[in-house]
């Protein structure tokens, strides 16, 4: 999902569609709710269903997402213990963490005092 965000960017898609799941779904609600993306609806019935998203540029057509790295793979899982979190976040990056409480970003995940698996890094 994150590389069909990536190249639809890099072309200037103004909406972009991916196949639905709940974390998809929930990696896209915090990317909507820190001002990555527009918007983010769910569409479709029992096994058609997708997310359609709606990408965000400003004035001069730059995408709001410049930059997006998956940390955590199949092959190599990273995880960030509570005491790391607040080191990480000196950058200017948003992190997406799995957590017990859920998908949360790195400052959520902070607030909550929980740790959990990296999913991917976004400025």
């Amino acid at each position: 999902m994150l590389t069909i965000i990536r190249n639809a960017q890099a072309v200037k898609k103004e909406t972009v569609f991916v196949p639905y799941s709940k974390f998809k779904m929930a990696i896209v609600e915090i990317l909507a709710r820190e001002g990555f993306i527009k918007e983010a609806v769910r569409r479709g019935k029992k096994n058609k269903k997708i997310i359609s998203i709606v990408l965000k540029y400003d004035e001069k057509e730059v995408p709001a997402i410049s930059h997006v790295t998956r940390i955590s793979k199949l092959s190599r899982r990273i995880y960030l213990p509570l005491n790391k979190i607040h080191a990480a976040r000196a950058r200017r990056t948003l992190r997406i963490l799995t957590t017990p409480k859920g998908v949360l970003t790195d400052k959520e995940a902070h607030k909550e005092k929980v740790g959990g698996e990296v999913i991917c890094e976004i400025n």
